[in-house]
């Protein structure tokens, strides 16, 4: 009994004692450069007529097509997506919320709202992203964060922390005001976000809707103003905007076959022409392969100093790369690890970076992360991890 007392005490100890503390993470690994110029075996891409334009693959950000992505421009509507990331992750869709006067009064595109009246954020949901109620933004940002100015820091703290650094809004609707702006890159950015929350995805892909309103005496009728999605075999968003400083503008989603592709066109002369021929560029000639998964080691490093000698490194994501549909069988990858890494490692660690590579270029770049934590040797966990075949060897003989 008494040696059973004790297997059970020291092997709480070595359990706490085998813990890795928290290290701070290495730095992450380098961005994926865009294709600068037309791949090797892919047709040069449309021209189109938007003032400024980019193609993305969805699931790996990779830019394959861009036309002064990177220029501020006014956003329009397309303002709305981020507006609803916000709405999304800050409160329930069953919250009510009850128009202001102030609210109601928004001009431009609007919502079938009037002063007083209750709705849930889901409901004003639907219809800003689908009719594109700037009455309704208002009124979901007073409900939030008390006024509009308030919203709107929100909005701009948000599009700074998922890397949209060349974004930054006036309002929640997207009427065009001086220092209100984004880049076509950093709206693919946003959407690419966007489309990863369930209820932001359906939305935009929905045609129309019927909302009951006020117990169901009525209902308010919404059509989505994204006429891709009637056009365009397999579009599934995202967000029209238009006004007179921004010009027609389309933040568009297709999925065809498992792939996704990603559009954005700012001051487009005909914004649907323009989206579907850059989309069915992207789908004629460009794929994307995984090339390994997370969690699966790809290689394993000495550790220094630690209770463990090596420790195991696999991709801290899915690592996927895009690239032309005649190279999906000819991507290389390259590890780049350090020789010897030093204790204490935490699980998760950020240890080396994994390489997509095609045609001697670097095509995406992931980061590598140990598996599992190693702590520190000490002369204690020593001795404890000696100790532990000889606790197991008491438990199967079941002594105590």
């Amino acid at each position: 009994m008494a040696v059973g007392r004790f297997s059970r005490v020291l092997l709480a100890t070595v359990l706490v004692l085998c813990i890795a503390p928290t290290v701070p993470a290495a730095p992450l690994a380098p961005a994926a450069p865009e294709f600068s110029a037309t791949p090797r075996g892919v047709p040069d891409p449309p021209s189109v007529s938007a003032g400024a334009a980019i193609l993305v693959e969805w699931r790996t950000g990779q830019v394959l097509y861009a036309k002064d992505a990177y220029q501020p421009r006014a956003p329009a509507s397309t303002t709305k997506i981020v507006t609803a990331i916000v709405v999304l992750e800050s409160v329930g869709l069953a919250e009510k919320v009850t128009v202001s006067r102030n609210a109601a009064g928004t001009p431009g595109s609007a919502m079938d709202l009037a002063s007083g009246q209750e709705l849930t954020v889901g409901e004003l949901l639907w219809g800003i992203l689908l009719r594109s109620g700037n009455n309704g933004c208002v009124a979901v940002a007073e409900h939030i964060a008390g006024t509009e100015g308030a919203f709107v820091e929100m909005m701009n703290r948000r599009a700074a922390q998922l890397g949209a650094w060349r974004t930054h809004f006036r309002n929640a609707h997207g009427i065009s005001v001086r220092n209100h702006y984004s880049t076509a890159f950093d709206l693919a950015l946003l959407a690419r976000h966007a489309l990863t929350i369930p209820t932001f995805e359906t939305i935009v892909r929905t045609r129309q809707a019927t909302l009951p309103m006020e117990g169901g005496k009525w209902a308010m009728q919404l059509r989505n103003t994204n006429n891709l999605l009637w056009t365009f075999a397999g579009a599934d968003g995202v967000k029209t905007g238009t006004t007179s400083a921004a010009g027609k503008c389309l933040v568009a989603s297709a999925t065809r076959d498992g792939r996704r592709l990603v559009s954005v066109v700012l001051n487009s002369a005909d914004r649907y022409q323009d989206t579907a021929v850059l989309l069915e560029w992207g789908f004629g000639n460009f794929g994307a392969v995984c090339l390994a998964r997370t969690g699966r080691p790809l290689a394993s490093v000495r550790v220094k100093g630690g209770a463990e000698g090596w420790v195991g490194l696999a991709p801290e994501e899915d690592f996927w790369a895009a690239c032309p549909l005649w190279a999906t069988h000819s991507l290389g990858l390259d590890l780049h690890l350090a020789q010897v890494v030093r204790a204490p490692i935490r699980r998760g660690q950020v240890v080396g970076v994994a390489e997509a590579t095609l045609d001697d270029g670097v095509v995406r770049a992931v980061n590598l992360v140990a598996v599992e934590g190693v702590p520190s040797w000490t002369p204690e966990r020593a001795f404890l991890k000696a100790l532990l075949p000889v606790i197991r060897l008491l438990a199967r003989w079941g002594v105590g």
